[in-house]
């Protein structure tokens, strides 16, 4: 059984402390405004959540992955939103550079993003390509020293707000020695770069606060050493981008049914019908129990996956298998992203015709929730990489 340590469990209450002061305030207001509050994005670096998994020579913590997951779980309580976009800046805007760039390219961007300063995109979803990444249609081409970038993305987290630095963008930059698949690299683009253009924000069902954009590159030219990691490495680079994000998103998922267990029980222990609480009722009190039992299960399967990645970074004795934790993801990401959406469904129908009223967070939850089922690989996906995991030849 793997339970926090008290460390991790101070950790917990200082970012629930800055989650209640901070962002739950405000949170109904930015979400109807679609507003993307910088400042606090910002106070989020100040607090040293940007840095938590960063060495400390990039200004970052030198933390462990179940830190990230715990702050991404307790913003996520208060604002689902904020939650992936700390999430986003951590393990698609920082890590990909961390993790492959060069040193030079490490100096020249991490201390900013790190300290919250900025923020990072990760470009890899296309209007043909989203989970067949390998379907890419941008293109970068070498022109004597430069790539030259034709293409668009789409649904890119922090990828125009007024602080983004970079986007990292997957791209076709040839194809394989035996010409049977295209060859996709990684390569940097900074804001600003002629021919970048992040065009404007999506209306969303849910996620209002989050920074989310279309990105278009017209013969974009960013110099040849911007390429992030080895070239025709960006499919591989994903991937593994992708295994720890989906951890992350759980987390989130986490968030957002410890919110809707929370609410359930505060909401059925007041309201009064036929002369007592709703709470009295088996139909009401069986269903915020199935709450509970969807996020034990949950948490418990998130911090098990998380701990498998630190003690894999770590090299410790008996450590996972990266296929071990590839299931332990895939398994984490499924039930609770699955079981967060059961779960704000279930809030919502507790609160009855309250709940379909934006004036009470559960109809924001309750819009928030599909997309955790969606991004970083679907919840079919995960049933299939789950199946090869168990040897079945799924395709």
């Amino acid at each position: 059984m793997f339970e926090l340590s008290r460390d991790h469990e101070d950790f917990r209450a200082s970012v629930r402390d800055f989650a209640e002061k901070e962002i739950s305030p405000h949170a109904a207001d930015w979400d109807k405004a679609h507003h993307f509050p910088v400042d606090v994005v910002q106070k989020m670096g100040d607090l040293g959540l940007m840095g938590l998994t960063a060495p400390e020579e990039y200004g970052g913590a030198d933390g462990d992955f179940v830190s990230l997951c715990i702050a991404i779980e307790e913003l996520g309580r208060v604002d689902q939103a904020m939650g992936v976009t700390l999430e986003a800046a951590v393990g698609l805007g920082i890590n990909p550079i961390l993790t492959y760039g060069t040193p030079e390219q490490k100096e020249r961007w991490l201390p900013d993003l790190v300290a919250g300063r900025t923020l990072a995109g990760f470009g890899l979803t296309e209007p043909g390509a989203g989970s067949d990444a390998g379907a890419t249609k941008t293109r970068a081409e070498l022109d004597g020293d430069d790539w030259v970038i034709n293409g668009a993305k789409q649904f890119i987290t922090n990828s125009g707000s007024e602080i983004t630095s970079v986007v990292t963008v997957t791209a076709r930059t040839g194809v394989s020695a035996d010409g049977s698949k295209p060859e996709i690299s990684a390569i940097i683009v900074p804001s600003g770069t002629p021919g970048f253009t992040a065009e404007p924000a999506y209306d969303k069902l849910g996620w209002h606060t989050s920074d989310t954009h279309p990105l278009t590159f017209t013969d974009c030219r960013v110099p040849a050493d911007h390429l992030l990691g080895e070239r025709g490495r960006g499919y591989a680079q994903f991937l593994s981008t992708l295994d720890d994000g989906r951890v992350a998103i759980a987390a989130l998922a986490v968030g957002c049914l410890q919110a809707c267990l929370e609410m359930s029980v505060e909401y059925a222990g007041q309201r009064q019908t036929f002369g007592g609480p709703i709470g009295r009722k088996q139909g009401v009190a069986f269903q915020i129990a199935d709450l509970e039992v969807m996020l034990q299960a949950s948490r418990m399967l998130t911090y098990r996956a998380a701990a498998m990645k630190d003690a894999m970074d770590a090299g410790a004795p008996g450590a996972p298998s990266v296929s071990e934790f590839k299931q332990a993801a895939a398994i984490a990401k499924l039930n609770a992203t699955e079981s967060a959406v059961t779960g704000t469904r279930i809030a919502t129908q507790v609160f009855g015709g309250y709940g379909f009223m934006e004036e009470y967070p559960v109809a924001r939850f309750y819009r928030d929730a599909k997309i955790l089922e969606i991004g970083e690989g679907t919840s079919e996906v995960q049933r299939m990489l789950i199946a090869r995991g168990l040897g079945l030849p799924v395709e």
